[in-house]
């Protein structure tokens, strides 16, 4: 991010990155700098125009290059604030509100969002005002009006710490949960934290893992499992992907909510999970609008191949399957985008990984 970010070349590709995307996309604009943004395929098949829309109602003026509405775009100046509040959906991408909201100190009337509809992920939301907060700007965020203001302040310089990445810890509950046997002692992991996916360890109470924090680790250790989750994701759509591959083998039936953000991820993280979860029997169907029901499968005695579909959390969220089934992933290297060492640390915990 930091080299983007300090790039003198016109041209920023962010591959598959969303929240680069996303994030760029606001801070070159506001910061009035020509730029083209674009991606790989699937981050041209990602929408864009909530806060395209929102930047040029600000006083932007951005192009889109191929498609309407998505990457690539040409950020191409902003000279005037020309309105303080902005409407925006709340059931959107967080990653669009949060980057109107680190930017909006910057702007000289300062920023009013308010967020439509019902919102999602507020833990990323609150996430961020928590850290603008450490570099000297305090948003007023209130819930229940369902505004977040931001008056005009510079931005301090500060010490922080950057915390143990929670979706990441997510696979190690994966792996936890369907080993016959399991302890795993993960560092530098604290039980407080800003990230919404913390709620993994709450999940994975009711999967068959207990958390123990102790002297600045996690130790998760295997116990009884429900037979039933019930769990409304709008909050940690991310851990869908951890949460739905060890309840299909687990006989673990399911009800879910707050799972339409998957559509518009790295793939349609919905199609991908119902594909992959079928090669074992198990389905996510969606009855009405807005729930989905999870069916367990039964555990074959053949080999599984997973697809991952350019998608870092389908290779790392069915990897524990491998605890249970003669298992090959497809497109393994897809974990670089976010934890390159993944396999490496497969490895040390005695499970086989051949290339």
């Amino acid at each position: 991010m930091t080299s983007l970010v300090g790039s003198s070349s016109k041209i920023i590709d962010v591959m598959d990155a969303g929240t680069t995307m996303r994030f760029l996309t606001a801070y070159f604009t506001l910061t009035n700098q020509n730029k083209i943004l674009t991606g790989t395929a699937r981050m041209k098949e990602r929408p864009i125009a909530i806060l395209a829309d929102a930047l040029r109602t600000l006083g932007a003026q951005i192009d889109y290059l191929e498609k309407e509405g998505f990457p690539p775009i040409e950020t191409k100046g902003f000279l005037k604030q020309q309105t303080a509040s902005l409407s925006i959906p709340g059931n959107i991408s967080s990653q669009y509100i949060s980057a109107l909201m680190m930017l909006a100190p910057t702007l000289p009337q300062g920023l009013t969002l308010s967020l439509t509809g019902k919102i999602g992920s507020v833990p990323y939301i609150e996430m961020t005002a928590t850290l603008m907060e450490q570099f000297g700007v305090k948003p007023e965020i209130n819930l229940a009006e369902q505004t977040i203001h931001i008056a005009p302040a510079a931005y301090k310089t500060s010490h922080v710490v950057v915390e143990a990445d929670w979706s990441a810890i997510s696979y190690w509950y994966g792996f936890t949960a369907l080993a016959q046997v399991a302890e795993i002692t993960l560092p530098n992991v604290s039980s407080q934290s800003l990230q919404g996916d913390r709620v993994i360890a709450t999940i994975m109470e009711k999967l068959g893992v207990r958390s123990a924090f102790n002297n600045n680790q996690l130790i998760l250790t295997k116990q009884e499992s429900a037979a039933h989750l019930v769990w409304d994701f709008k909050d940690c759509p991310d851990l869908a992907q951890t949460v739905v591959p060890v309840c299909a083998v687990k006989g673990i039936t399911g009800e879910f909510t707050g799972l339409e953000s998957l559509r518009i991820k790295e793939t349609d993280r919905i199609a991908a999970l119902q594909n992959e979860i079928a090669k074992v029997g198990a389905t996510l169907t969606e009855p009405s609008t807005g729930k989905w029901i999870l069916a367990p499968g039964k555990i074959p005695t053949s080999e599984i191949t997973i697809d991952t579909y350019h998608d870092h959390r389908m290779a790392m969220g069915f990897a524990p399957w491998a605890t249970l089934i003669n298992l090959k992933i497809n497109n393994p290297s897809v974990v670089n985008k976010s934890y390159p060492g993944f396999w490496d640390d497969v490895i040390s915990v005695g499970i086989k990984v051949e290339s």
